[in-house]
């Protein structure tokens, strides 16, 4: 945590908190660069640029859940309505840039299927920098958001990886094999359960109008619409990774059964 607090420290200075963002964005640049140009050069094309987009967010994903957490426990004032810190403001400089360039990567490999991700992208960038930029309040909100959006994302970036190479590689099939079902379980609990808690509790606060003087209700509409949004696809999304979850060991049954015959 000391680290953290080095890095960008809760204190900032307005310039320290300002470089955030640039920082932040050349530096995922640069990984992801370095991704696809020498950590997955051997890959196949296709499968560089999405692995080159899963290291770069395995640089945000858990550090994001740590810087957050950090902003969120370091200011007493832990409301819906609170001020952002200084700190808190750098924490979302952090992950904007880093939608940023994983934005750029779905443009510039762009493909029908992306459609999806790409508009994810731009909504969260939207809640990003409106509080980070336009009313400076609800910090608390989105970084809570964020944490329960990338408490899972290391996991879910192992498994992509896995994913990629199960084709090709007895090892990715077998990783990819044994992370999906405790992989789901988790993604669930937070996607299912945790988060569709807390946007209750989120929305039930900004219906009420008490923080209508400090974030407008069209900016706390919009979030709440992006946040139901996102919760919804995630649920849909794990719903089916079960369906096929289970198709797949059914078969495999059958398959263990013909072969003991």
């Amino acid at each position: 945590m000391q680290l953290l607090q080095t890095l960008i420290p809760p204190s900032s200075s307005p310039t320290a908190v300002a470089a955030a963002l640039p920082v932040a964005f050349a530096s995922f640049l640069v990984i992801y660069i370095l991704g696809y140009s020498l950590v997955f050069r051997h890959w196949p094309s296709g499968a560089r640029s999405e692995a080159s987009s899963c290291l770069i967010s395995l640089f945000h994903g858990t550090p994001a859940v740590f810087l957050a957490s950090f902003a969120i426990y370091s200011d007493s004032d832990r409301g819906f309505s609170a001020t952002n810190t200084p700190f808190q403001s750098a924490v979302l400089d952090f992950s904007v840039a880093y939608f940023f360039v994983d934005l750029l990567h779905y443009v510039f490999f762009f493909s029908p299927g992306d459609a999806l991700f790409i508009g994810h992208h731009l909504a969260t960038l939207f809640v990003f920098l409106t509080c980070r930029y336009l009313v400076g309040h609800g910090a608390f909100a989105i970084l809570t958001l964020l944490v329960l959006a990338e408490v899972t994302s290391f996991c879910q970036n192992v498994w992509t990886l896995a994913g990629v190479r199960k084709g090709d590689s007895k090892l990715a099939a077998r990783v990819y094999r044994l992370l999906s079902p405790p992989f789901y379980a988790f993604y669930s609990v937070v996607r299912g359960v945790l988060g569709p808690v807390f946007m209750y509790k989120m929305g039930e606060f900004y219906w009420s109008g008490v923080a209508d003087g400090v974030v407008p209700r069209w900016i706390w509409v919009s979030w709440m619409v992006v946040v139901i949004g996102a919760i919804s696809v995630s649920i849909l999304w794990i719903i089916n990774l079960w369906v096929e979850l289970y198709r797949e060991r059914k078969v495999d049954g059958r398959l263990e059964k013909k072969k003991d015959r």
